[in-house]
């Protein structure tokens, strides 16, 4: 055995240097790359802010409790409907219309279209929810309590 080390050992080292090559390769080239430098952004060169931002950043927040519509009661059930019934309306979004006061089925059944756009602009990501969904139908059906109808047009309730 020691024969064949004293014979081999330029292979045996050029084969272990290989092998730490190879090793170091694998293991540095999996991580992701690092990016160094800095960002520079038009204000940082000198451009003034755009009128329209600069207005949008100094006005009042938009969020306003909503008013109930003309014909609806003014305080539902203290417990209200459970609005997540409504296809499309889940628990997120119902706890986001419960903070704007909306709290029952004939409150969203007699929504109109200022109405939708004012609740709509509060719904960040789920903009366009309710006109696609088609809240203010559902919420009709259900408000009477016409289940049937409600199935047949929007499918069973869950």
């Amino acid at each position: 055995m020691s024969e064949l080390l004293q014979t081999y050992w330029p292979l045996i080292v050029a084969a272990l240097v290989l092998g730490l090559a190879v090793a170091w390769y694998v293991f540095n080239a999996s991580r992701k790359t690092r990016i160094t430098g800095t960002s520079r952004d038009v204000l940082d060169e000198g451009a003034a802010p755009a009128e329209r931002n600069k207005a949008l950043i100094d006005s009042a927040p938009a969020a306003t409790p909503m008013q109930p519509a003309a014909g609806v009661p003014a305080t539902p059930a203290a417990s209200g409907d459970d609005l997540t019934r409504i296809k499309g309306l889940g628990p997120k979004l119902s706890a986001t219309l419960r903070d704007a006061g909306v709290t029952s089925f004939a409150q969203i059944a007699a929504w109109g279209d200022a109405d939708i756009d004012r609740i709509d602009a509060q719904l960040g990501r789920f903009q366009g929810r309710i006109r696609r969904d088609d809240w203010v139908g559902q919420a009709k059906l259900l408000a009477q309590g016409d289940e049937n109808g409600f199935a047949e047009r929007y499918g069973k309730l869950s």
